[in-house]
């Protein structure tokens, strides 16, 4: 039983991290930004943490695998529209990655029920395309406690963003439609 329990340890620190979304967003429109950037490197290490500890428990779950990029995108997600609510970033570029998600997950949800289950493979472009919009949004959160980033790099930053949504969400629409229309042809 205490093996089990112990199992049970990456699953309740994914699932903390999506409730600490709430707070990391209540700050951020508080614009209490240096304790969003605490909260946000709590986040970091229990994103880090659940999955070395999955592996090293030998506890995979079904949970897991679907709870823990679920929490990355309640977090990165209610993270961009709180930041465009204050003004820190476009609305328009909040509104391309909630977009980009909406697009990512009914198509998800619409292969389930037309083709049938499958197994959730994150692509390089969207690993990549989450990893840079974790690494700007913690640069528009660091920029207001401390200046340090020349404009030229936040403009940069927002447009990589901005372009890493369109590549991935295509490239998840291109190789999901295309699997969807393999199965029809041999069904």
């Amino acid at each position: 039983m205490a093996n089990t329990g112990i199992k049970l340890i990456p699953n309740i620190l994914t699932t903390s991290r999506m409730f600490l979304a709430i707070p990391i967003c209540w700050l951020i429109l508080e614009q209490s930004y240096g304790i969003v950037l605490i909260l946000a490197f709590i986040a970091g290490v229990s994103d880090g943490l659940d999955g070395w500890l999955a592996r090293k428990l030998d506890a995979p779950s079904v949970y897991g695998a679907v709870a823990d990029p679920v929490s990355d995108k309640i977090m990165l997600v209610g993270t961009y529209v709180c930041l465009a609510i204050v003004g820190l970033i476009p609305w328009w570029v909040a509104g391309i990655l909630v977009l980009r998600d909406l697009v990512i997950v009914s198509g998800a949800i619409a292969y389930f029920f037309v083709v049938g289950g499958y197994e959730m493979e994150p692509s390089i472009w969207g690993k990549s395309s989450t990893g840079l919009q974790i690494v700007f949004a913690l640069m528009v959160l660091t920029q207001q406690v401390t200046p340090v980033f020349p404009d030229l790099v936040m403009q940069a930053g927002l447009w990589l963003v901005v372009l890493l949504a369109f590549i991935s969400g295509g490239h998840y629409v291109y190789v999901w439609s295309s699997k969807a229309l393999n199965e029809k042809r041999h069904q």
